[in-house]
């Protein structure tokens, strides 16, 4: 049986070259691409969430496991894609409109990719249009709206209306974050969650995804 401890470690420690090693020498060793993320990766990220949570991480942590776990993924990926492995979801993300900040967007990305998910990242600034055009193409089932300036949260709102409006927002489920998101905002404008941080967006993520 492999011993994923170094691949975990890595992850957990941010360190991308590292763990890119490790990865590789495990599917070198005939390791399925599967078992990478449920016994390695995800377990890793859960980890970097909980230790977040507890105070002992901070933001520049959780980038450098999400960078590793990135970087992972470019590798394991197209392996993942030959055995027809099924994401636990599809989850569109993006700034919204008018918003050019995409931090805290990349890390919920990243830890999302970690934990099993499938994402679509449609970048900063994207328009409500862009969203429901993903949110087609993919049948993506979770959408993620990051805003982190006060000015343009009614940017939210503004494309869970047009969500309405093109006959989808029954299809998807919307969790929204940002530095000046509050759960009585999310309440206000109708979206199903609210994700206080990154960690906080997996555990509410797969909430929505359970059938």
């Amino acid at each position: 049986m492999h011993d994923f401890t170094q691949l975990h470690q890595t992850v957990l420690n941010g360190n991308a070259p590292g763990a890119v090693a490790a990865a590789r020498q495990a599917l070198d060793a005939g390791v399925d691409p599967v078992e990478l993320v449920n016994r390695a990766i995800g377990p890793a990220m859960d980890e970097v969430g909980r230790l977040y949570e507890a105070g002992e991480y901070f933001v520049p942590e959780l980038l450098l496991a999400a960078r590793a776990t990135k970087e992972v993924f470019q590798l394991i990926r197209p392996l993942l894609a030959q055995k027809d492995v099924q994401p636990v979801a599809r989850v569109v993300i993006g700034t919204v409109q008018g918003d050019l900040h995409d931090i805290g967007k990349n890390l919920v990305g990243a830890m999302l990719e970690g934990s099993g998910f499938e994402v679509i990242d449609l970048g900063v600034n994207v328009t409500p249009d862009k969203f429901v055009s993903a949110v087609e193409a993919k049948q993506a089932r979770i959408v993620g709206l990051s805003a982190l300036l006060t000015t343009t949260m009614p940017a939210m709102k503004t494309t869970l209306d047009v969500f309405r409006t093109a006959g989808i927002r029954d299809r998807v489920k919307v969790m929204i974050g940002g530095a000046p998101i509050t759960q009585s905002y999310a309440d206000a404008i109708g979206a199903d969650a609210y994700g206080e941080n990154a960690a906080a967006a997996v555990t509410i993520a797969r909430k929505l995804a359970a059938p």
